[in-house]
């Protein structure tokens, strides 16, 4: 098995809905794909965003993973989040999820990034079990995410 890993490009939009889409499947949730094709978009058309990745195990499509960058205060520099990452089933423990965080974290050093971060279910063992033999580690003190979300420069209330 040779797992091969390449920066996205626009060529691939139509693989990475299609992983978007099944990732969001396991979920339970329906991912509007127009959507989903112009944030792709938007991330590769500007690097200082961000990058994505794909994976390919002998030639097939085998998933992806999403970094976006931002400013941090708590870190006085830049900091990234793992905003997706998402392996078919079929791939999972096969090494494919730690070489796609591999190069995140390889991307977060070029960009002189001094931490990176990821949201994680609670129950999701096998995605904590990979972050952490990738050197991410729970947070140890009583902080929690807390998001709203703004649509067209209204704020918006979401449950």
């Amino acid at each position: 098995m040779t797992v091969t890993i390449s920066t996205a490009t626009a060529a691939d939009f139509l693989s990475l809905v299609d992983l978007m889409a099944e990732f969001y499947a396991e979920s339970g949730f329906t991912l509007d794909r127009d959507w989903a094709a112009n944030s792709f978009s938007a991330l590769l058309a500007n690097p200082s965003w961000g990058s994505v990745w794909l994976a390919r195990v002998d030639g097939n499509v085998a998933g992806y993973v999403v970094l976006t960058l931002h400013f941090s205060m708590e870190y006085g520099g830049m900091a990234g989040a793992i905003d997706d990452l998402f392996v078919r089933p079929e791939y999972r423990r096969s090494g494919v999820g730690m070489e796609l965080v591999k190069a995140l974290l390889a991307e977060c050093q070029r960009h002189g990034a001094l931490a990176v971060g990821v949201e994680v279910g609670e129950d999701n063992l096998a995605a904590k079990s990979l972050y952490h033999r990738c050197g991410l580690s729970l947070r140890c003190d009583d902080r929690q995410v807390m998001t709203k979300t703004i649509v067209n420069s209204q704020l918006s209330i979401r449950n």
